[in-house]
């Protein structure tokens, strides 16, 4: 396993939280309980640490020879485990399942925006 790429980590969640306002808009900005928003930051660090991790156990060798690898993991990702994810409990909690599949859009555009991010500072 090669290093953990702390500056793509960094782009990286500035990036998904960017997209997270673009996505919400006025949703997105912080209004009380104000520590809600301080630990939906910290949980967007949890993920793009964890892509990084996942990134760095690919190794900088295989991902400059095959730097596709960087969107086919983390879309696949938000593809295949998080959108799911969020539409099975907007199904199991009553929920409109039209607002889980926005949440999925805006997950894959974060996950894939992260990607880029690793990529740009491979």
């Amino acid at each position: 396993m090669g290093p953990v790429n702390w500056i793509g980590v960094a782009l990286a969640w500035l990036v998904a939280a960017a997209l997270g306002v673009a996505f919400y808009g006025k949703r997105a900005m912080p209004k009380p309980p104000y520590w809600l928003h301080g630990l939906a930051a910290l949980l967007l660090v949890v993920s793009t640490v964890m892509v990084g991790h996942m990134l760095a156990r690919v190794g900088a060798e295989t991902l400059e020879a095959k730097p596709w690898l960087y969107f086919m993991m983390t879309g696949g990702l938000a593809l295949t485990f998080i959108g799911p994810a969020l539409v099975i409990g907007a199904i199991r909690h009553g929920r409109p399942v039209s607002a889980a599949f926005y949440d999925w859009a805006y997950w894959l555009c974060a996950y894939l925006a992260m990607g880029l991010a690793f990529w740009i500072t491979g």
